[in-house]
């Protein structure tokens, strides 16, 4: 992650609005020309987080082989495309979660290893991604996108705070960093200066200084601007269609309409359509080099969810989560095609000799392996190359070894953005097959 000052050509502005750049292969982007320095040769590498609450299907998260032999179970079976990019982790865990063995103090502290307080006070440890945000942020506009398709539960259950169960990111032990569940927001942070609801788009606001740019830039990066550009307009296309649909949130109601004023930014009724679009939305962060580090968590642990698109709407996610049925498995196969889909859209970006899929981590994870709490090891994948410094078609087992904390991985992943530290959560050594 490397850092560099904002120059008069890092932003497309317009009237309230500042639009970060793509990469482009004619402008010293990554560099900072300001202090005489010379273009950094690599993109940054970015951070994504997404997590699927209440585990996943006994028999059917599984992985075996190598390289193009490598074999995934039917719960990720959406990701074979991705296989040799891959590592599926097995074996880690979490020490301080398996105190309190229910939902909230299993997730908690999933991105941190910090010990919980219980009796409904609230406090855990700083996460990976914000860790990595309050050192790295200044290089960017967006410290950190924070995004979530179910609203936080402010409950307390079994002597937990259920906000542990809500959210994965942390600024700070007592924070949970503010979550941003609307589309419209969420892409409001990355391109506009104050957040608010206007009358023209975000494009429109930036296509008059767009046109002073074109002449400054190669050919072949203008027609980079373009496809740039048509993405962000199809967005808010996208954006201004869901907010229309107004807001229920993957449940059905007993009215076929609403009987309330539409919200002025709604969330989409379909819950696809509505983890697409923040895939959509992280990746035009990472694109933009707006923010480098995201998290998106796609439901809650003890969620609520429901899943009328699948035909699956006769019980709640966790409930669900209790036994292998074939629409748990439905279920867990829809959650693993939005990472699929982000990563689609990550390796079509092109970046020098890389994609932005290359230059990039997803994390994707779970609080516990089943339904049944078992987070004696925790569910783990990690796609994307980390700039070249990843290799991927491998598993890693750390099945019954010593020093198999989650929090080592995360060292791991803090020497790939150039933040190597002695020490996060429980873990003072990387691991080193990663």
């Amino acid at each position: 992650m490397n850092t560099h000052s904002w120059t008069r050509r890092t932003f497309l502005r317009g009237v309230g609005v500042s639009m970060a750049l793509p990469w482009l292969e004619s402008q010293s982007v990554w560099g900072d020309p300001a202090r005489g320095a010379e273009p950094a040769s690599e993109a940054p590498v970015r951070l994504a987080v997404l997590f699927s609450g209440n585990g996943f299907h006994s028999q059917q998260w599984w992985a075996r082989e190598q390289g193009r032999q490598l074999e995934l179970g039917q719960v990720l079976a959406p990701l074979d495309a991705f296989r040799e990019r891959m590592l599926f982790i097995r074996g880690l865990y979490n020490a301080e979660a398996l105190k309190g063995n229910i939902h909230s103090s299993q997730t908690g502290n999933l991105l941190s290893g910090a010990p919980l307080a219980s009796g409904g006070e609230i406090r855990s440890g700083t996460s990976i991604d914000q860790w990595i945000a309050q050192r790295h942020g200044r290089s960017t506009k967006v410290p950190s996108l924070v995004l979530g398709c179910e609203k936080s539960n402010p409950s307390v259950h079994k002597n937990y705070s259920m906000l542990y169960s809500s959210h994965i990111s942390w600024s700070s032990p007592t924070t949970p960093t503010p979550l941003e569940l609307y589309p419209a927001l969420a892409f409001d942070q990355l391109f506009r200066d104050e957040a608010q609801r206007g009358d023209s788009s975000v494009l429109d606001a930036v296509l008059e200084d767009a046109a002073d740019f074109r002449p400054t830039i190669s050919a072949a990066d203008r027609r980079k601007l373009d496809e740039y550009l048509d993405s962000v307009r199809e967005v808010e296309q996208r954006i201004e269609r869901a907010g229309h649909r107004g807001e229920l949130q993957g449940w059905r109601p007993t009215l076929a309409t609403p009987n309330l004023p539409r919200p002025a930014e709604g969330i989409p009724q379909d819950i696809g359509e509505h983890m697409r679009l923040m895939c959509d939305i992280l990746a035009l962060g990472f694109q933009t080099d707006t923010t480098r580090v995201g998290t998106l968590k796609l439901n809650n642990d003890h969620s609520s969810l429901r899943f009328p698109n699948l035909g699956v709407d006769y019980m709640i996610h966790h409930l669900l989560s209790h036994a292998d049925t074939p629409d748990w498995l439905k279920v867990n196969q829809f959650f693993v095609e939005q990472v699929a889909y982000l990563a689609r859209k990550l390796d079509a970006v092109q970046e020098g000799e890389r994609t932005l899929l290359e230059n990039s981590m997803i994390l994707f994870c779970s609080s516990m392996l089943t339904g049944s709490h078992d987070a004696t090891q925790l569910p783990v994948v990690l796609l994307g190359g980390a700039g070249g410094r990843i290799q991927g078609g491998r598993i890693v087992d750390y099945s019954g070894k010593p020093n198999r904390q989650m929090c080592r991985l995360y060292l791991s992943m803090l020497d790939k953005v150039g933040l190597p530290a002695e020490r996060f959560g429980d873990a003072t050594e990387p691991l080193d097959e990663v």
